[in-house]
C-alpha cells in the first residue's frame, strides 16, 4: 500500500515515515501543502495522511484544490485544531476523517487501515500496468516484456514503475527524485541519468516496443514506440 505524509515537523514526518514503513506501507512524504499537492496529484496513492497547518500551502487549501482535480484518493487530516467548527471544515472541504493532535500512532494506523478498506471496496485498485508489449505487477514485484521475464534492480523497478504510472506524460527530474529516491532536493549527481541508460538497454535487449524519450533539462516521457509502416 502506498501513503503520502504530508506533514512540515521533520520529528514527526520521520516518526510517522518509520512506524508506517514498519507497518508495511510504501511512503512518499513532503514537507510543506505546495509539494504535498504536487505528489498528490501527480501520484496515485492509498491514502493520504495531511497536516493541517502546513508552510506555502494550508492543509484545507490543498485538499480543496486535491478535490477539484476530481481525486478521490481518501484523506486523513491531522490537527491540533480541536474544535467542532474546526473539524466540520475540514470534513467540508473534502476529509474523509479528522484526527486530533496529539495521537496515539496505533489509533492513526486503524483510521488509516479502515479508510483504505472503505474506498477499495468502492474501487478496486489493478496492481499491474502495461504499454505496448510491456507489463508490471508491482504487486508480486514482476516485469516482463511478450513473457520474457525484465530483470531489474529495485530502483529500476520503481523508476519504470512511475514512468509506466504516467504514460505520455511528462515526468520531471525533480518528481523523480522524490519519488524514487526520496530525495527533496537536487544531489547534484547522474544517478538518473545511468539508471535510465540501463533501463533502457534492459528494454531494448528484450524488444520491448516502448520509447523513454529524454526531454533535455527537464525529465522524461515513457510512449509507445512509433512503428514505420515502410
Amino acid at each position: 500500500m502506498k501513503l503520502l505524509l504530508v506533514e512540515d515537523d521533520k520529528q514527526n514526518r520521520d516518526f510517522l515515515y518509520k512506524a508506517f514503513s514498519e507497518q508495511g506501507y510504501t511512503v512518499d512524504t513532503a514537507a510543506d501543502g505546495q509539494q504535498g499537492l504536487l505528489l498528490a496529484t501527480c501520484e496515485d496513492h492509498d491514502i493520504i495522511v495531511l497536516d493541517r497547518m502546513l508552510p506555502k500551502l494550508d492543509g484545507i487549501q490543498v485538499l480543496a484544490a486535491l478535490r477539484a482535480t476530481g481525486k478521490t484518493t481518501p484523506v486523513l487530516i491531522l490537527s491540533a485544531l480541536d474544535k467542532v467548527d474546526d473539524r466540520v471544515t475540514g470534513l467540508k472541504a473534502g476529509g474523509d476523517d479528522y484526527l486530533i493532535k496529539p495521537f496515539a500512532f496505533s489509533e492513526l494506523a486503524i483510521r488509516a487501515e479502515n479508510l483504505i478498506k472503505r474506498h477499495t471496496v468502492q474501487q478496486p485498485l489493478s496492481t499491474q500496468l502495461s504499454l505496448a508489449n510491456l507489463h508490471l505487477d508491482y504487486a508480486n514485484h514482476k516485469a516482463d516484456v511478450d513473457n520474457q521475464t525484465l530483470s531489474l534492480q529495485p530502483k529500476e523497478f520503481k523508476l519504470l514503475r512511475f514512468l509506466l504510472e504516467h504514460p505520455d506524460k511528462l515526468v520531471t527530474r525533480t518528481l523523480l527524485f522524490e519519488s524514487v529516491w526520496e530525495y527533496h532536493f537536487d544531489p547534484g549527481t547522474n544517478v538518473i541519468d545511468v539508471h535510465i541508460a540501463r533501463l533502457r538497454k534492459k528494454l531494448q535487449e528484450l524488444n520491448a516496443l516502448v520509447c523513454i524519450e529524454t526531454i533535455r533539462g527537464v525529465g522524461y516521457r515513457l510512449t509507445k514506440e512509433q512503428i514505420n509502416a515502410n
